[in-house]
């Protein structure tokens, strides 16, 4: 039986598949990927997750603005989140949190929206797709704060050490890793992978982004989480099979997802 795999976090919404996205969706269901969430990251942009995730089953959506467009939420931004959350296939709020790396000139007002985005998680009762670059400590310390780890927090696309994988760990977050790990010279990604419980890890692409080896630098695309779920178990000594058993559960069971049986 072929293995069974969730891609927690890929941009299908994104020009880069606008032309030939069936194609791309037949590669994912052949590649046994059979759920991906799709998240928002500018307002604008929310449209376009809505009208995929209603035309192709595999598909869910989550709600958020990006970090980096944290200047362009507005009195009635809360509201309208709110408003999408009601569509019953958009299952989290993300990509939300903070990102350092590029522009530090308006950090308060970063802030202030990740708390918002938290306010309307709590609100809704979904769980939280967290991007943090550059911003470990004030990231944490924000979802401390609010405790949203009774949410559920997965950690996207995580950058960080094992030491601070294991911090996360210990507030009850998810890590979630993708194409990084398969990288020759990606030390701290593959020591992530070796120390996170299966418990709290997650499988994810960031399409178009970060194609795994040896697609570095190409289009990436859910059908290529096989080759990160590869790399991690053997990382960990572990079965294909077990790995994409766990972490395909714990999606499962995070975003309240059923997909077919899994390979046991």
């Amino acid at each position: 039986m072929q293995n069974k795999f969730i891609d927690t976090h890929a941009h299908l919404d994104f020009k880069d598949y606008e032309t030939n996205l069936d194609k791309v969706v037949q590669e994912i269901i052949d590649a046994g990927v059979e759920k991906i969430i799709v998240p928002g990251v500018t307002i604008s942009d929310i449209d376009r997750v809505i009208n995929i995730i209603e035309k192709y089953d595999i598909f869910y959506g989550a709600v958020g603005l990006h970090p980096s467009e944290a200047k362009s939420w507005e009195d009635g931004t809360y509201e309208l989140f709110k408003e999408y959350t009601q569509h019953p296939k958009v299952i989290a709020i993300g990509e939300v949190g903070l990102d350092y790396y590029w522009d530090k000139s308006f950090v308060e007002q970063q802030q202030f929206v990740f708390k918002e985005q938290i306010r309307l998680a709590k609100e809704t009762q979904l769980p939280l797709i967290v991007h943090d670059r550059d911003a470990h400590a004030d990231t944490i310390n924000i979802l401390r704060e609010t405790i949203a780890g009774e949410l559920g927090v997965i950690m996207h696309c995580f950058s960080g050490s094992a030491e601070f994988a294991m911090e996360c760990v210990k507030e009850g977050f998810y890590i979630a890793l993708g194409g990084p790990v398969t990288f020759k010279n990606a030390k701290k990604p593959k020591e992530v992978a070796k120390s996170v419980p299966l418990d709290k890890l997650l499988l994810e692409t960031d399409s178009p982004f970060l194609a795994p080896h040896p697609f570095r630098g190409k289009l990436n695309s859910p059908a290529k989480i096989p080759l990160i779920a590869e790399e991690i178990a053997k990382l960990r000594d572990i079965t294909l099979e077990e790995l994409a058993e766990a972490t395909t559960d714990n999606a499962q069971r995070l975003f309240k997802l059923r997909i077919s049986n899994v390979s046991r």
